[in-house]
């Protein structure tokens, strides 16, 4: 399985309720300044995250890889208005895009940014989460699993993007870091008993778990 071609991610989104102006800005804003915009989670699934946090109704959010904002700001406007995503951001030159277009949507007040290394980060929440999305560094996603397992509440929910990692997860010959990590992670949660979960083929791969 490969990445769906240009036409249609735009027939996808051409049939999915259009994300609000400022998420449109920010997608123009990620194309001039940064080297890899495809890591956007774009209209399709900026809308499911929108769906999901709608019928889970999250008191706290955790978002691993704000990038430049566009999921934070999808979850943060979904959620009720007294609820809060903590997201965490490796890169601190994104700092002042994340920040300024949370402040566009005027979701400043739902938004915690936390800049540095996840697997840093992590240990240092003392929170209980109802929604956890993982988005970082395909190399850690195992140990990410396993930091924020404890952090969710039983009935809440893991998401993990880029799970099938450009149909890459099928090669068996596969020697990268990347795939290695991302079939070790998919390997983990499937065998994992706490859980129940099920992989979408949504854009590169989307793992919903809940935890039991």
């Amino acid at each position: 399985m490969t990445r769906l071609d240009n036409n249609m991610e735009q027939y996808l989104a051409q049939h999915t309720t259009p994300l609000a102006e400022v998420l449109q800005d920010l997608t123009r804003h990620t194309n001039l300044i940064t080297y890899n915009p495809r890591m956007l989670s774009g209209p399709s699934q900026g809308k499911l995250l929108e769906f999901i946090c709608r019928m889970v109704k999250p008191a706290r959010v955790l978002e691993i890889g704000a990038f430049t904002g566009f999921s934070t700001i999808c979850m943060a406007g979904a959620i009720p208005d007294t609820s809060v995503v903590d997201t965490i951001e490796v890169n601190d030159e994104l700092e002042d895009t994340i920040l300024d277009y949370v402040g566009r949507a005027g979701l400043s007040h739902k938004v915690n940014l936390y800049l540095g290394d996840a697997c840093g980060v992590i240990p240092t929440l003392n929170q209980t989460y109802d929604l956890v999305f993982i988005d970082g560094d395909k190399r850690e996603y195992p140990q990410y699993y396993n930091l924020v397992f404890p952090l969710v509440r039983s009935g809440g929910y893991i998401l993990a993007d880029n799970v099938l990692w450009s149909g890459k997860v099928l090669d068996k010959n596969a020697t990268d870091l990347h795939t290695q990590s991302i079939v070790a992670f998919n390997s983990v949660v499937q065998q994992d008993t706490r859980v129940e979960n099920v992989l979408l083929p949504i854009r590169d791969g989307l793992m919903l778990i809940r935890k039991l």
